[in-house]
């Protein structure tokens, strides 16, 4: 790992997710003395850096919004069997979001939000493995080919939209036949006759393990870590946090990573923020008599199936409801269906359901960089469906900032004021 570079400051990092605690520990690795805060350890069940389908996904360019949303999104809404879920009741306090969001699905926005979504995500595998060299964490990044699996060829070249896109940034995936793909995988089922393969892939075994790991690397090399949940932030020349229980913190500089956490802190700092819970589940399979030969894309349940650590964990689907609502039966039910479709002779017995919390904009983007009005507060969240695939990256880009260094990349599209 690399050595401290001088001290530059103390610097207090809120959130201790993928993101925060690469935030963390690049800054300590460029001579700052940091202090991670969260209310639960690194790794844990709580964080969406726990549950996530593990995918380092380098080809996602496409933001979550896209015009055949406009089409579907009704229908879906009203269908069980549909991988999107809204509590009704939440309706109300989701539309300051959902306006925006609706504006962003037209072709014209498409077209810069994916080139943003590029910049952070295109070197990934190259961000995690210098993050993880030399700790524990390395063990866990597997490499290998990441095939998504349609019905037909006809129903993968109907999104045409998702296949110029990617073309543009040179992702352009080999196709599979239905025997190519039995060649590869004999277990899977009938109902999948098409598939696209991008090889140089790479995925994580464990993904609260490989957080921890990073977290204990992080605390070997002398970063520091208080358990406890922030209140309050004020900026200023002495910006500082104020804790459960009334304790106050200052610092040089603050960081605010608590993904989806991080918008009423971001009220306090007079921000107006748009971010919204946008929430996904996960199903383990343990210890399956068979497992998927490398990750999968199901296209039509929109989940990701990813063979993990004695395990094979198949994660995705969107629910919007209030941060607190209590997980929900029909998306778990989904995902199994799903499974059974996939792999129809796979005996299902001991599993595990999840439930997380992906922070969201109507944009797709994360925000990264200061708020104007509230100096010395470094913001650092909304990681949509791909917050392990850039934490990494935005962790590290937040250590260049703080230390006065400008990121090679244009930061305008991931401005904190632009809600």
């Amino acid at each position: 790992m690399a050595k401290d570079s001088g001290v530059q400051g103390n610097i207090i990092i809120v959130g201790a997710g993928i993101t925060g605690l690469a935030a963390a520990e690049w800054l300590r690795r460029d001579g700052w003395r940091t202090t991670l805060i969260d209310p639960v350890l690194p790794g844990s069940s709580e964080q969406a850096s726990f549950g996530n389908a593990g995918l380092l996904a380098r080809a996602s360019v496409m933001p979550v919004a896209s015009p055949s949303l406009v089409r579907k999104a009704p229908a879906m809404l009203l269908d069980p069997g549909s991988p999107l879920y809204l509590r009704w009741s939440y309706l109300p306090r989701l539309l300051p979001w959902l306006i925006p969001f609706y504006r962003n699905l037209s072709p014209d926005r498409i077209a810069p939000i994916s080139k943003a979504l590029s910049q952070i995500t295109f070197d990934t595998n190259e961000q995690h493995l210098a993050l993880a060299k030399g700790t524990p964490a390395e063990r866990h990044i597997c490499s290998g080919d990441f095939v998504t699996l349609f019905r037909n060829r006809e129903e993968y070249e109907s999104d045409t939209l998702s296949i110029e896109t990617r073309k543009r940034y040179g992702l352009v995936p080999s196709t599979l036949t239905r025997e190519e793909l039995l060649q590869r995988d004999p277990n899977l089922g009938p109902q999948y006759g098409f598939g696209t393969v991008f090889e140089d892939y790479k995925w994580l075994s464990s993904p609260g393990e490989y957080v921890s790991d990073l977290f204990e690397a992080y605390l070997g090399e002398g970063g520091s870590f208080r358990q406890g949940r922030v209140l309050d932030m004020t900026p200023g020349s002495r910006p500082s946090v104020t804790l459960e229980g009334g304790e106050v913190l200052s610092a040089d500089k603050i960081v605010l990573t608590a993904g989806v956490w991080s918008s009423p802190l971001a009220k306090k700092l007079g921000v107006k923020m748009r971010l919204v819970a946008e929430r996904g589940y996960h199903v383990v399979l343990k210890n399956p008599a068979f497992t998927a030969p490398q990750p999968y894309m199901v296209t039509d349940a929109k989940v990701v199936m990813t063979p993990m650590q004695d395990a094979l964990r198949i994660a995705g689907v969107v629910e919007f409801a209030s941060i607190d609502a209590t997980p929900a039966k029909a998306p778990v039910n989904l995902i199994s269906k799903a499974i059974a479709r996939v792999y129809p002779g796979l005996e299902i017995d001991e599993t595990e359901s999840w439930m997380g919390r992906r922070p969201t904009t109507p944009d797709s983007l994360p925000v990264l960089g200061e708020a104007s009005g509230a100096p010395n507060i470094l913001h650092a969240y909304g990681g949509q469906h791909i917050g392990l695939t850039i934490g990494p990256k935005l962790g590290r880009m937040v250590a260049a900032l703080a230390s006065g260094r400008k990121p090679n990349i244009d930061l305008s599209d991931y401005s904190v004021d632009r809600f």
